[in-house]
């Protein structure tokens, strides 16, 4: 029997196929040592949650712990494949340090109490500042792995009941900017593409989007398309030699910092060379003249001076844009993380819109999510947004949500815009936000310049809550910890980048007197005892399926629609793209498929900025411009980074991810396989760099910028010259006593883009210093090879499914 180590090969097998056909089914698994599927005592429905890619999976239950999963061959998203993390993250449930009683400080330390206790004091610590200083002291910072029942709970309970406007979530880092580039250009949040684009287009472009390492089975599908027939062409923009700028046709590696600039030059090339498909953009766009004035400026080579790219090779990827005749984007974290995010985001859709590639098969852009849950901390409110997509700014909207929740208008806090973390921190820092709720994230290492983060954290003044499943580096400085349940041990739903809601069902029983998230949020609003103004509880459900039924309500008529969803009909078969309604009862595949797009100004959820100083446009403004909610090209110039190489710090650092693990290692670092294949943070170096450095594989070095220093082992890599690439999953836990840190935002700014406000995690000035030479080997293993091999067995085939992919993937023992 085949045997498959996938971790040294994380894509697994090929199973080719051409445009325009089905990607064939190939079904991967994973089951504790020695089980085989005789052993296992039930499969259980779910999707996976350890990137965004939401891959179909079941759960396998023995003796009431779970054992192991297999992809589901039914569903649209993976057609059965997973990926490492799905294959092995699911081990951290059952590790032995879960949380399972509520903790509370008593003498500076953290001891085991009662969830009578603990909840009592969280509650009366938020009244006391509700009494003391009104919604304005509290502040709640969520995450993008909770379920969309417990969102929509926690916008009902920040927005609708306490009244706060400072309500974010870590998505913050991650894709706050694929939100606001959507708002720009279609009037709403919501992917206009869809996975299924991989099967028939004959360009994807890929702007920051390393998916190879953040969605390895979305990756997986593209491999198999250039293992077919008629292969597609990529364009790869990323300044390190990833697998996906090792498969591309061409490979633009700018500076870091200089996307605006990169793309402009691209978008000079459409033009000039009459690639604009001119009717589309006159029956369908505003602002082409102004876009057309504003990239006339932008020669390649131009741009070449400022990204360190040559103008041929720009002119070539320009030409694959504007003669591609089914052109899919997807834009990621080299962009959303990068120096004026928003601007480059929006010029990705500029070039869809000019080329009229949006709507059709093999058409569409991808503005990608970070985590397996953001969409719904968007669609929510859980991000301070208000829920359903609606505009802030628009009292019809506000009207109409207050008549949803049963409320006065004015108790919606729709004065001033929703306060994003950063802004949290400073609101922190002088002492106006002092209690800080935080759901299932880890700012401590998540967040820029660490130094700072601690320091605001462990004020005497803040009360700071932490609901987790680990005693992870911020719950190590809560007042109060609260045990949560995790994927596998509660029920819900959630839905990916390309709008697919899935339904996880609870496999098992969370451990000790952990609670579902939903549980402990229900029992925060029935202690407070928030109403609706007929006094009735403010928050009318008990269950996950009662939250889903009330959020379809609070969707209706919206971008968002899920009001033909259901419990039901999310069980059994493929995951549903939204909008579903009564109309489109199958879900919708793509967005704008008649050019129409949700950008009227009585019904867009935003009004638009300025790209360059995020100042907001009124809604007057908004109807100048665009008073047939048609799609809007927004031109932005290029502005240098705030912060680049000077002579003591002469490298550009960058942060990103690796394959093997998630954002802070709680779950992956806790799965032998995965926590193996990458067991600590390393520095990626410039063949040139090292050489000039005197830097060998494996050395260790020092890596500090004007805020901090953290230590790693060098990794000699296809990073351009003069650029710096750490992982930013390891933190402090490693070693507490050590006098360096290992999380990369030890040395990263404080500092976000205008317009979505999301932190700048790859334009930060360093330097390196060796501490230890004659390292050799990296302890870390390289992208695709583990450093300890880990054996997937391969069942037999199973019916025509396999037969159509060649081979079947599984694991462990049959």
């Amino acid at each position: 029997m085949p045997r498959i180590d996938r971790i040294a090969e994380p894509w697994g097998t090929r199973t080719p196929y051409g445009p325009g056909e089905t990607w064939p089914t190939r079904v991967d698994q994973y089951l504790a040592d020695g089980l085989t599927e005789e052993d296992v005592d039930r499969w259980v429905q779910s999707a996976t949650i350890l990137h965004s890619n939401g891959d179909g999976l079941d759960i396998a239950v023995k003796d009431e712990r779970i054992v192991g999963v297999r992809g589901r061959a039914v569903d649209r998203v993976n057609h059965g494949r997973l990926g490492p993390k799905d294959l092995f993250g699911w081990q951290a449930n059952n590790s032995p340090d879960r949380l399972t009683t509520p903790l509370i400080r008593r003498g500076g330390e953290l001891v085991e109490t009662d969830w009578d206790t603990a909840m009592d004091a969280v509650v009366g610590r938020t009244r006391e500042l509700l009494d003391e200083q009104g919604p304005s002291a509290i502040g709640f910072y969520t995450t993008g792995q909770l379920f969309l029942e417990e969102y929509y709970t926690l916008g009902l309970i920040a927005h609708g009941g306490i009244g706060t406007v400072h309500t974010d979530g870590n998505t913050r880092l991650c894709t706050a900017t694929a939100a606001a580039a959507l708002k720009e250009s279609f009037g709403s949040d919501g992917q206009p593409g869809s996975y299924t684009d991989v099967d028939s287009a004959d360009v994807i472009a890929l702007f920051g989007h390393n998916v190879a390492e953040t969605q390895t089975v979305l990756w997986t599908r593209v491999l198999d398309r250039l293992a077919g027939t008629d292969p597609p062409r990529v364009l790869c923009v990323d300044p390190r030699l990833t697998p996906v700028a090792r498969e591309a046709t061409v490979h633009l590696a700018p500076r870091p910092g200089t996307n605006v600039m990169l793309v402009n030059a691209l978008l000079h090339e459409v033009v000039a060379n009459g690639w604009v498909d001119e009717d589309y953009v006159r029956e369908h766009a505003v602002g082409f003249e102004e876009l057309r004035a504003m990239v006339a400026e932008y020669t390649p080579e131009r741009a070449a001076e400022v990204c360190d790219v040559p103008a041929a090779q720009i002119r070539e990827a320009a030409r694959l844009l504007g003669t591609a005749q089914r052109l899919l984007s997807t834009v990621l974290q080299g962009f959303y993380q990068s120096h004026q995010a928003t601007a480059a985001a929006v010029s990705v859709n500029n070039l869809h819109i000019v080329r009229g590639m949006l709507g059709r098969p093999g058409c569409g852009v991808l503005q990608m999510n970070g985590q397996p849950t953001a969409q719904n901390t968007r669609e929510c409110g859980a991000d301070g947004d208000l829920p359903g997509f609606r505009n802030w700014t628009n009292e019809a909207h506000v009207r109409d949500l207050a008549r949803i929740w049963n409320i006065d208008p004015a108790r919606l806090p729709h004065f001033t815009p929703p306060t994003h973390v950063m802004q949290q921190l400073r609101y922190m820092e002088e002492g106006s936000i002092r209690f800080l709720y935080v759901t299932a994230t880890n700012p401590a290492v998540s967040l820029p310049e660490l130094a700072r983060v601690r320091s605001i954290l462990t004020q005497e003044r803040l009360f700071l809550v932490v609901q987790d499943i680990f005693l992870t580096e911020t719950a190590q400085l809560a007042d109060v910890v609260l045990p949560a349940a995790t994927w596998g041990e509660k029920t819900g739903t959630f839905t990916n980048v390309d709008r697919t809601v899935h339904l996880s069902e609870k496999a098992v029983d969370p451990p000790g007197e952990a609670r579902s998230d939903l549980d402990i949020l229900l029992d925060y609003a029935r202690r407070l005892d928030l109403r609706d103004q007929d006094g009735a509880p403010l928050v009318g459900w008990s269950d996950p399926e009662g939250a889903f039924e009330a959020w379809k309500e609070c969707s209706r008529g919206r971008p968002c629609d899920y009001t033909g969803l259901s419990y039901a009909k999310l069980r059994g078969g493929s995951g549903i793209q939204w909008p579903c309604t009564d109309e489109h009862p199958d879900g919708t595949e793509r967005l704008y498929a008649d050019g129409r797009f949700w950008a009227q100004p009585e019904y867009c959820e935003a009004y638009g900025r300025d790209l360059v100083t995020g100042a907001p446009l009124s809604e007057t403004e908004y109807r100048a411009l665009n008073p047939d909610g048609k799609a809007v090209l927004r031109a932005a110039e290029y502005l240098p980074p705030h912060e680049q190489p000077r002579a003591d710090f002469p490298f550009a650092l960058i942060t990103g991810r690796t394959l093997y693990h998630f954002h802070t290692r709680t779950k992956t670092g806790r799965a032998p396989q995965l926590q193996a294949a990458a067991p600590e943070v390393w520095v990626e170096v410039s063949p040139a760099d090292a050489a000039a450095g005197g830097y060998g594989e494996g050395d260790l070095v020092e890596v500090a910028s004007p805020r901090g220093r953290v230590r790693a082992r060098v990794r000699v890599s296809g990073i351009r010259p003069g650029v710096l690439f750490l992982p930013f999953h390891y933190g402090w836990w490693d070693d507490p006593d050590a006098d360096h840190g290992s999380a990369a935002n030890e040395l990263t700014p404080t500092d976000w883009d205008p317009c979505s406000k999301q932190p700048v995690f790859k334009t930060a000035a360093a330097r390196l210093t060796l501490v230890a030479g004659g390292g050799g080997e990296p302890s870390s293993a390289p992208t695709t090879t583990g450093s300890r091999p880990v054996t997937v067995d391969l069942p037999p085939t199973a019916g025509g499914a396999a037969a159509e992919a060649g081979e079947t993937l599984g694991g462990g023992a049959r």
